[in-house]
C-alpha cells in the first residue's frame, strides 16, 4: 500500500479489500443487528461479531468512525502531553483495530520504533480480520501489533503498558465490570489511559463516572477538561460530547445505506496521565456561533466553570481565531495572540 496516503485513506483502502465479495444484502442484514446493539444499552456476555461476515460488516459500519472519534480524542491528548510518546499500548476491547490505526498515526513521525500494540477481544473473527487489515496497511506499527483473545471485564489481567486505550467498549459490559476494567487500566498504565464512548447521554455519563475512578487511582485529566475537579455540568442538564468528521468511500455508503460524502460521529471521552499534563486553558464544548462581526464561544474554564466568551472584530488577531475555532478545540489558540 502507498505509505504517502493518509491514515484515513490506508484504512478505506483496506476496508474496501476486506468486503470484496461479500454481497451487499448479507452485509446490511449485519448492519441492522449490529446498528441494534450499538444503540441498545443492553450488557452483553456472549461476542458480538460472531463470523467474518458480521466482523466485515462492522468494519465497514464502524470503523472510520471509531478510529476518527480516537483520532480526535488523541488530538486533543497530544496537545496536553507535549513530547510524551509511549513504547507500548494495549487497545481493550479493540476489535479490528480502529484504536490502534488511530495510535500508530498519531506517533508515526517520532524517533524510534513505532509503538509496540496489543490488541485485546474476546472475538475472535474480529482479531483475525483486525489482523488482516493491519497486514493490508502495509504500515510497521501495525503489521507487528500483536492480537489476543481475552475476555473482557473483572476477570481480565493487564500488564503494565504505557498507554491504553478502550474505545466503545463500556456500552458492553455490566456496570461492576465497567468500574473493574477502568481499575485494572488505571493499575496498569504506566503513562496514560484514553476512554472513548458514544456521544450520547448514556456514553458521557460513563466516561463521567471512568472519569472519577481514573482521578481517585491518581490519574491527572488531560483531556478533554481543562482540570482534574469534578465536572460542572449539572447531572440530568446536558453532556459533554464533541464532534468528528468522517469522509465516506462510496462502499462505504452503500453498506451504511446513506447518501452523504460524510458523516459527523458524535463522541465522549476522557483522557488521563500518571505525570501532570499541561490541559487546555478552556475547551469550546459546543459548535461555535458566528455572527456578524462577532463569534460566541461555550467554554469549559480551568476556573472549574462553564461560561459563553464573545469575542469581536475589536480582538483582532484572536477574531479571526475565533472563526476558525471548531468543537472540542482548545482555547485561546496557543500561543495566545494578544489583541492590537
Amino acid at each position: 500500500m502507498n505509505h504517502s496516503l493518509p491514515f484515513p485513506e490506508v484504512l478505506r483502502s483496506a476496508l474496501a479489500g476486506l468486503l470484496d465479495g461479500l454481497p451487499p444484502s448479507q452485509a446490511a442484514v449485519a448492519v441492522d443487528r449490529l446498528i441494534g446493539h450499538y444503540r441498545g444499552v443492553v450488557p452483553t456476555h456472549a461476542p458480538v461479531l460472531r463470523d467474518r461476515s458480521d466482523v466485515a460488516a462492522y468494519a465497514a459500519y464502524r470503523m472510520p468512525a471509531t478510529f476518527e472519534a480516537v483520532r480526535s480524542a488523541l488530538g486533543a491528548f497530544r496537545d496536553a502531553t507535549g513530547e510524551w510518546t509511549p513504547a507500548t499500548h494495549t487497545d481493550i476491547g479493540g476489535g479490528t483495530g480502529a484504536a490502534s490505526w488511530a495510535v500508530a498515526e498519531a506517533w508515526q513521525d517520532e524517533p524510534g520504533a513505532p509503538v509496540a500494540t496489543t490488541v485485546l477481544d474476546w472475538a475472535e473473527p474480529a482479531l483475525a480480520v483486525g489482523r488482516e487489515l493491519a497486514q493490508a496497511s502495509g504500515l510497521p506499527g501495525l503489521r507487528a501489533a500483536r492480537w489476543e483473545r481475552a475476555r473482557i471485564g473483572s476477570a481480565l489481567t493487564l500488564e503494565s503498558t504505557g498507554l491504553i486505550t478502550v474505545s466503545y467498549v463500556l456500552n458492553e459490559l455490566t456496570p461492576d465490570d465497567r468500574r473493574s476494567l477502568v481499575d485494572a487500566a488505571a493499575r496498569a498504565a504506566t503513562g496514560a489511559v484514553v476512554i472513548v464512548e458514544p456521544g450520547t447521554p448514556d456514553g458521557y455519563a460513563r466516561i463521567i463516572e471512568a472519569r472519577d475512578r481514573l482521578i481517585a487511582a491518581g490519574l491527572h485529566i488531560a483531556a478533554p477538561c481543562p482540570h482534574s475537579a469534578a465536572c460542572p455540568i449539572e447531572p440530568g442538564t446536558d453532556w459533554c460530547h464533541f464532534s468528528a468528521r468522517v469522509s465516506r468511500s462510496s462502499l462505504h455508503r452503500q453498506v451504511k445505506g446513506g447518501s452523504l460524502a460524510y458523516e459527523d460521529e458524535k463522541f465522549s471521552y476522557v483522557a488521563a496521565t500518571r505525570f501532570t499534563p499541561e490541559p487546555a486553558t478552556a475547551r469550546v464544548t459546543r459548535r461555535p456561533q458566528i455572527r456578524k462581526g462577532q463569534v460566541l464561544l461555550d467554554l469549559c474554564t480551568a476556573e472549574e466553570q462553564l461560561r459563553r466568551e464573545t469575542v469581536t472584530k475589536r480582538h483582532g488577531a484572536l477574531y479571526r481565531a475565533a472563526r476558525d475555532a471548531e468543537w472540542g478545540d482548545s482555547w485561546p489558540p496557543h500561543p495566545a495572540e494578544p489583541a492590537p
